[in-house]
């Protein structure tokens, strides 16, 4: 499916706990300036009718194209699927699950896909982002090796994931897969991780070091980390630091099943330089057995895509030649097993448009496909 050459038109739209930003975009890019409006989380009917509204002043806007899908990110817990949205948190009202997808459907008379922000930021950047130019590098250098699964993950409001497979999304049987956030956090084990992977996250360990019960963004805090706003540097490396440590942690207990790339965005992700090395360093570090023997913590050796000395020793993969067992013939083996880590290549909110709407073409497409077949 070659997304960037289709002239199909799909609504999109980005759901926020304060805004909802609503667009349109047609051969992967958008088609419209966005609308913007309050989300009314407040109050279940006039939040409802503000995703119509939405959606109604978009498709007039984009006249005289037409349509084929509307498909967007919304917070779960949900029945992706179904298109059933459950009990939020960010947006109080929806309680006791609300049909979403079906009213857009029934409204709009179009088919309607509604999905986990961390699944498709990772699958747009599985499509137009990170992966392919993984793959391009690869090819560039001569190296007979091509990544096929991709592990998303973003750093903000709360700590989302997304597991892609072959090209398409792992959500699990439940519409429950890639939920990193619920792993248990590596120094305070009685809580989530995400209590440690968050925007709160940084400003609690930030005050609890500095004394400082001034509440501080995260972009203050890492100003003040790399020297250029007054504070307590030392406080605001160990907020990153610690964020850092926990993201690590995380990502190879999800790494050491998934065996994938792994992708960050998110607006915590602004601060890279002060976590992707940590990271990468917790994820080829070790772990031990009880003879007290050092293992490698992941089968794969790390690499950080954005430094450029990693990702070119990345880059240099070592193969030799083995001889067959009873036989003249010899075969090219690599006994190396890498991964990278790296950021967003598309930025967050345009890697979710994105997976949003190669998601909608390729649901409609297979549905096409199985009407021929019957």
């Amino acid at each position: 499916m070659d997304i960037f050459n289709d002239q199909r038109v799909v609504l999109t739209l980005d759901a926020g706990g304060t805004n909802f930003v609503f667009s349109a975009i047609k051969a992967g890019s958008e088609i419209a300036n966005p609308i913007v409006l309050p989300s009314n989380a407040n109050n279940i009917d006039t939040c409802l009718n503000t995703i119509i509204t939405g959606f109604q002043e978009i498709s007039n806007l984009i006249l005289p194209e037409k349509p084929v899908a509307i498909s967007f990110a919304f917070p779960g817990p949900a029945d992706y699927k179904q298109g059933i949205i459950g009990d939020l948190i960010n947006l109080p009202s929806f309680r006791g699950g609300v049909a979403l997808g079906p009213m857009l459907e029934e409204i709009f008379g179009l088919p309607t896909f509604i999905n986990n922000d961390g699944d498709l930021f990772a699958y747009g950047e599985a499509i137009g982002g990170m992966l392919p130019k993984l793959n391009a590098d690869l090819r560039k250098n001569h190296i007979p090796k091509q990544y096929h699964n991709l592990f998303g993950i973003t750093l903000g409001t709360g700590f989302g994931g997304g597991i892609i497979h072959n090209n398409q999304i792992l959500d699990g049987d439940n519409s429950a897969g890639g939920e990193i956030w619920l792993m248990r956090d590596f120094k305070h084990t009685q809580l989530l991780v995400e209590e440690s992977v968050s925007i709160r996250a940084v400003q609690r360990v930030y005050a609890e070091e500095s004394g400082d019960s001034t509440l501080r963004s995260p972009q203050h805090i890492y100003h003040i980390a790399i020297g250029k706003e007054d504070g307590n540097k030392m406080a605001a490396l160990m907020a990153f630091e610690e964020l850092a440590l926990m993201v690590g942690e995380a990502l190879a207990n999800a790494v050491t099943l998934i065996d994938a790339p792994v992708v960050i965005g998110g607006g915590i992700s602004g601060a890279a330089d002060l976590i992707l090395p940590t990271v990468v360093k917790h994820l080829n570090g070790t772990i031990e057995n009880l003879k007290g023997e050092k293992i490698p913590r992941l089968v794969s050796k790390v690499y950080n895509m954005d430094d450029t000395a990693s990702y070119s020793e990345f880059l240099n993969w070592k193969t030799q030649t083995i001889q067959v067992p009873f036989s003249e013939r010899r075969v090219s083996y690599s006994a190396e097993k890498k991964l990278v880590v790296g950021l967003s290549h598309l930025g967050t909110s345009k890697a979710i448009c994105l997976g949003a709407y190669a998601f909608a073409l390729a649901n409609i497409d297979q549905k096409i496909r199985e009407k021929v077949n019957l």
